[in-house]
């Protein structure tokens, strides 16, 4: 054993590695050396090698794929908080990207009593469903489902292809957009999303659906988004109270 090697530890290795992903000596998706060449290379013990290996597999910086070798993941195009509250839009174009719209579908029904109790309307009222692919700089990145009010949002399809329904259901003054309540799942494949985004079994899903509130306290959008896992992440800033 050389020096060199006493002197490395397990973590030491792990950070080596995680320097030379972040400072692209590893190409995304390209294969990853072996343990053994990693080992001679750094001039450490094979055993730190495996170790770091295994966190990194862990930590979903690579992924193994069985029978053909572990690869580099790429990384997220966009990164957002969860307590930050914004539109699909905004967050496209704060990675300086182009939002766009691949319009789906668009249907108006009536209410059913457990909208009546959810949205606090009556039964007059109309609900509208919008399914929509959502791109950036037109690579499909998001499968959004959102159900709204009619009378909250009247506008046509052209408008829905190039506008936030944040910015829709805002600009007419009486609503405002304050709170959402989040819940977050990774999804490993979802039939209708994973085809529209135009990914395989391979490629995760984040669903994440979210109740927003107007400032009365009203809820006034649902919406349920299915992100590419390998496009966006997501992170909570926590803070001692």
């Amino acid at each position: 054993m050389s020096n060199t090697q006493q002197g490395q530890t397990y973590l030491q290795v792990l950070e080596q590695l995680k320097l030379e992903i972040d400072e692209g000596y590893f190409t995304e998706n390209e294969r990853f050396p072996s343990e053994f060449q990693l080992a001679k290379r750094l001039d450490v013990e094979l055993t730190f090698v495996r170790q770091a290996i295994q966190t990194l597999i862990k930590e979903k910086v690579i992924v193994q794929k069985h029978g053909v070798g572990i690869f580099v993941n790429p990384k997220p195009l966009f990164t957002s908080g969860i307590e930050e509250l914004s539109s699909v839009t905004a967050m496209i174009r704060q990675a300086g990207m182009e939002p766009g719209t691949i319009f789906i579908d668009f249907t108006e029904t009536d209410v059913t009593e457990e909208d009546m109790l959810v949205f606090n309307c009556n039964k007059d009222d109309k609900l509208l469903t919008i399914k929509r692919v959502r791109t950036a700089n037109g690579q499909p990145v998001v499968f959004c489902i959102d159900r709204v009010l009619a009378k909250n949002l009247s506008v046509g399809t052209e408008e829905l292809l190039n506008t936030s329904i944040f910015d829709l259901i805002e600009r007419n003054g009486k609503i405002y957009i304050e709170q959402a309540v989040a819940e977050i799942e990774p999804i490993g494949y979802d039939e209708e999303a994973s085809s529209f985004l135009r990914c395989g079994v391979d490629v995760s899903l984040l669903a994440l659906e979210q109740k927003h509130y107007s400032n009365e306290d009203e809820m006034v959008l649902y919406s349920k988004n299915y992100f590419r896992a390998d496009k966006f992440s997501f992170h909570v800033i926590r803070k001692r109270v």
